[in-house]
């Protein structure tokens, strides 16, 4: 990796106030709209995990640094990472050594079916607020795509600020992601529908009334909120008793299906590269080559205004 991208630390920040059990988790890479690496999003999960059993920890509130949550994981490091001839940083992102196993060969089902079912574990950063044992409450701000909409999705309580933008780009040149299931689940099958099928990002006002959103506020009051919420949370019943009310919601999730959509949609995303393109269809492996962001911003302008993905672009009326 670069020598000019922080180190997994230094994009996942970490603290904790003993006295009042609220801990917090900072998205620190706001130069790069908060994208978490594969190291980050591994120490991300193992934040989780010891917060989880830390019995000084009863409330985590995770915000992102900077005028945004974030805009997703970093994709050029991890089609990198796994177009790479070296096995090691495909690898890394499954906590194992360069040298200790063989990855499974390109043309095999199992290349691409072992990273899509990976995403279903909690150890992977993708879906861990689902085993998060504690209350967890997630600060919106500007964008909320990607890999930051999957915590939004997973997140026991959002609070956003009215200028947030809710989505992911993947609808847009894949047409799936691995939160779907929950996504349906959260927003309601009708909206979430429209989401996929028109790729558009929703707003703050759109998802509260989707019931995604539990309090929508202007940003200069976004901090005092979310502030108020964990105060409420932290001096409500004991830990303890949010560890019962945890595992009751966990039943509820999994006999609604949550891990096996997971699962579900790891499958797709591993057959997904069958899907034959329409003639001017931008696909996954087109974006890859004309770079991501070019693609996603060219692509974004055959839409309404309203309905485009770069607040930039929402803004011009071409």
């Amino acid at each position: 990796m670069s020598e000019s991208v922080p180190s997994a630390e230094e994009i996942i920040l970490y603290a904790k106030d003993p006295k009042t059990k609220i801990a917090t988790i900072t998205f620190n890479r706001p130069d790069h709209l908060n994208a978490p690496t594969i190291a980050a999003r591994v120490r991300y999960a193992d934040l989780l995990h010891r917060a989880s059993v830390d019995d000084d920890v009863k409330v985590l509130v995770i915000r992102g640094e900077g005028d945004d949550l974030g805009t997703g994981a970093d994709l050029p490091e991890f089609m990198a990472a796994h177009t790479s001839p070296d096995q090691g940083p495909k690898l890394a992102e499954f906590r194992i050594g360069a040298d200790e196993v063989t990855y499974p060969p390109q043309g095999s089902f199992r290349h691409g079916a072992t990273l899509s079912s990976w995403y279903a574990n909690s150890h992977s950063g993708i879906r861990s607020l689902q085993d998060f044992k504690k209350i967890s409450i997630l600060e919106v701000k500007g964008y909320c795509y990607g890999w930051h909409f999957y915590q939004a999705a997973d997140a026991d309580l959002v609070i956003s600020s009215d200028d947030a933008l809710f989505g992911h780009p993947a609808f847009r040149y894949v047409g799936w992601a691995p939160r779907m299931w929950w996504w349906a689940q959260t927003m309601g099958l009708r909206k979430f529908q429209e989401m996929v099928f028109t790729g558009r990002a929703f707003t703050a006002a759109e998802m509260y009334q989707c019931n995604f959103l539990n309090s929508v506020v202007p940003r200069d009051q976004l901090e005092a909120e979310v502030d108020k919420y964990a105060q409420a949370c932290a001096s409500n019943r004991p830990t303890d008793t949010v560890f019962m009310q945890k595992s009751f919601f966990e039943f509820m999730k999994q006999y609604q299906g949550e891990y096996l959509g997971s699962m579900i949609s790891g499958l797709f995303e591993t057959v997904g590269g069958f899907a034959a393109p329409d003639a001017d269809d931008m696909m996954f492996e087109q974006a890859m080559n004309r770079g991501i962001n070019n693609a996603v911003k060219d692509n974004d302008s055959k839409f309404p205004p309203e309905w485009r993905l770069s607040k930039r672009a929402r803004e011009r009326k071409d």
